[in-house]
Order: structure tokens, then C-alpha cells, then sequence
């Protein structure tokens, strides 16, 4: 008679463990920082395509690193919760709170419950009326969460890149500083540049960066990408990104005396055309 496999829960949650840890420090790194008018998504992504940032709700933005397929799910899941805790009650109701305590007890279950974990971590943003009441949830594999105050890396070599961002952010930098900031945090450990003493580019390039705001000063839909010729103003590296092809459906909004040009007036309607990554039921422009 065979005796069956037997492991102990520790053991069995440590192996879990590694294995998620193993899968979400394979991929490339996220930053989510604060600025002076909110808050910051930079993620090094070359895909145009499958996006690490989106848009859960009004005021509420989404990253994640790790398995794609995995985090996308958990994505839509946020934004049909919201579209219907909106519906349903108000949409003051949608909090960062409630959606990352969705994503935890999610996490907790599937992490407690399946053979398998998620590789995922994931950062859910909500920004505030001002800056004292930005919020930044960090939501980990197991389902744990963490309020952070100023900023969150997640995947990758993240202890690097919190320890750079330590050492050089600070408290109401203005949009251009923190994108600044936050991309020389991820070039120090991209493999991208790793040849730049061989003559290799010393920074990450704007084909390289996925980067999104949530601006506070816009009064409804806070969340916009920063792309094009906005993106390489931001980033100072003296390109126009003239040449780049909008996304299908994409209608540029006409920026205000003294906005980087892409970003659009903050206080004019979403006018533009095309949807985007939201979701069913919350379209959203990428102006």
C-alpha cells in the first residue's frame, strides 16, 4: 500500500511563495509616483499593446507586473466592480479602498485555495483633491496590502529601484521632475540599458516607457496616458514624436497655454473619440 505525498502547510505556502516571487521578479519594473498635481504611472514596456497602467474608475488608476493574462483579469474584474458599486449606490462610493480590498480578498482566496498562485502584484492609485489624499495600495501575491505614502516599484529589481527613488525623490516635484526621477530609477536596472558603457543608450526611451497620470486637476476622468509628442517633451530628449501614428480612434486634444502638448486643457470635457483598455461600460480616451 502506497502512503500519499504529504507536506506541511508551512511548506506548502513558503513553495508558493518562492514560486510567485520567482515569476514577478522576472518581469520589468513599475514605478507609481506622486507629483504636485497627482499621481504618476512610469512602467517599462516596449508593447504598445498590452498595457501594465490603465484606468479602473474616475479618479482610480491600476498597475501591475508579472503574468499578463492573470493581471489583465484582475483588471476587468476592478472595473466591473466599480462600474457596478457606482451604479448601484454613487460614484463617490468607488474608493482605492474598496477596489484594493477587492483585489486582496481575491488574491488571499486563490492563493490560499488553488494549487497554483497568481504572479501578480499589483498598485491601485486614487488621487485626491490634494495632495495629502493621494492614495497608493500595494497588493501583493498573497493578498496582502500596504498603504504607501509617496511612491511603490513592484517587479523586477525593485529593491534597486526603491532605494534610487529613496535617494532622489521628494515631496511636490513638479510632472517633468518625478517622470525624470522615475525613469533614471528604472534605467539603472534595465537590461535595456545595460551596454551603456559600450556606447548603449544610458536612459530608457519613450519606445521603452508606458507612463500615465491621474491628474487631479481635471474635474471627472482623472487618467490619461502620456504619449507621443507630450511624452518626449516630459522626457527633454529633443524628439517632436511627429512621426509616431496615434492609436485607431484616438482624436489629440488641444492643450492649454503652458501644458505639455497631449495632455490637454484639465478642465475640458472628455470629448475625444475611441476607447481604450477600461473595460465593459467606462470607456475611456487616451488623450
Amino acid at each position: 500500500m502506497t502512503m500519499p505525498y504529504y507536506a506541511s502547510a508551512e511548506q506548502v505556502m513558503r513553495d508558493r511563495s518562492e514560486y510567485a516571487r520567482k515569476g514577478i521578479s522576472r518581469g520589468r519594473s513599475v514605478a507609481v509616483v506622486t507629483y504636485a498635481d497627482g499621481v504618476l504611472f512610469i512602467a517599462e514596456n516596449p508593447s504598445s499593446t498590452l498595457h501594465k497602467v490603465g484606468e479602473i474608475y474616475d479618479r482610480i488608476g491600476f498597475a501591475a507586473v508579472g503574468r499578463y493574462s492573470e493581471f489583465e483579469s484582475l483588471r476587468v474584474a476592478g472595473v466591473r466592480l466599480a462600474d457596478v458599486r457606482g451604479y448601484s449606490y454613487n460614484r463617490r462610493d468607488v474608493t482605492g479602498r474598496v477596489i484594493a480590498n477587492a483585489y486582496a480578498q481575491t488574491l488571499g482566496a486563490i492563493f490560499t485555495e488553488q494549487m497554483k498562485p497568481y504572479e501578480v502584484e499589483l498598485c491601485v492609485a486614487e488621487v485626491g483633491e490634494s495632495p495629502e489624499r493621494d492614495q497608493l495600495y500595494r497588493l501583493t501575491f498573497d493578498g496582502s496590502v500596504v498603504d504607501e505614502p509617496d511612491f511603490v516599484v513592484m517587479g523586477g529589481q525593485a529593491d534597486t529601484v526603491t532605494a534610487h527613488l529613496r535617494e532622489n525623490f521628494h515631496r511636490g516635484m513638479g510632472l517633468a521632475d518625478a517622470l525624470r526621477v522615475g525613469v533614471d530609477a528604472l534605467s539603472a536596472v534595465s537590461p535595456a540599458t545595460a551596454g551603456a558603457g559600450d556606447g548603449g543608450p544610458s536612459r530608457l526611451t519613450a519606445q521603452q516607457l508606458e507612463v500615465a497620470v491621474l491628474d487631479r486637476r481635471r474635474p471627472k476622468r482623472a487618467f490619461r496616458r502620456v504619449v507621443g509628442a507630450a511624452l518626449h517633451t516630459l522626457l527633454g530628449d529633443g524628439q517632436t514624436g511627429e512621426t509616431e501614428a496615434p492609436p485607431p480612434g484616438h482624436v489629440p486634444s488641444h492643450p492649454a497655454p503652458g501644458t505639455p502638448a497631449g495632455l490637454g486643457d484639465p478642465a475640458a470635457p472628455d470629448t475625444a473619440g475611441g476607447t481604450a483598455d477600461t473595460g465593459e461600460g467606462h470607456p475611456q480616451s487616451d488623450g
